[in-house]
Parts: structure tokens; sequence; C-alpha cells
């Protein structure tokens, strides 16, 4: 299916759009009726429509575009208090138990112990 209704018909030789209709049998839809809304002539199918072809125009080249931002050096994400051994989460608190007080996930301080590999499930 084509994105643009827009099509230049054969029929009658002008810009127009394709009307789509749908076609029943009862209740039971069974296809769809492609149409110039012009003229009325009608397609067989979506394959036979000549759609009308548009020009894609680069507005902005690859210079123009951001360069990606950077927010965290290289390593400054190891250090984060979510990703140490001292670090507790719960509902209501995050807590660093090695300096018994309240802490958020990404703080840092230079007591940090990385947290070791996660236990597997006994299962």
């Amino acid at each position: 299916m084509n994105a643009s209704p827009e099509i230049i018909c054969p029929a009658c030789g002008r810009e127009s759009l394709l009307l789509r209709a749908p076609r029943y049998d009862g209740f039971k839809k069974v296809g769809e009726s492609l149409r110039c809304a012009a003229c009325g002539y009608e397609f067989a199918s979506e394959a036979e429509v000549p759609f009308k072809a548009h020009a894609q125009t680069e507005v902005f080249s690859e210079t123009d575009r951001p360069k990606p931002l950077r927010l965290f050096n290289e390593n400054e994400t190891e250090r984060l208090c979510r990703r140490c051994a001292h670090y507790t989460i719960n509902p209501f608190m995050q807590w660093c138990g090695l300096h018994r007080r309240e802490v958020e996930a990404t703080d840092t301080c230079p007591s940090f112990a990385p947290r070791g590999a996660p236990k597997k499930p006994l299962l």
C-alpha cells in the first residue's frame, strides 16, 4: 500500500486522489474498490494504480546533524552506589550499609566496593 493517495489517472490524464472504498457481500467485506476521485475510473488492483512520485529533498546533510552526546566518561558509571556491594534497596529507601546513611543510586563515594557476581538459583 502506497502512503500517498496522489495519482496520475490514465483515463482522464489529471493529477487526482485515489479513493478507497470497501466492497461488501452482505455484511462481509470482500475487497476494496480503488477509484480516481476526478473521473471515477476504477482500477483492477493496487499494482495497476500509477501513484505520483514525490521527489525526496534533502534539507540537511550529515555535517548538519548534531554530534552524539556523551554524558559520562568511559568508566564513570562503574563506581555508582547502585553497583556497590554495600548498597541496599527496599521500597522505602536506598541505603549504604557501610556508612549507615540514605543514598541515591547515582551517588559515588571513595569507599566503593564492587558487587560480586549474582548467585545462581538453586532450582
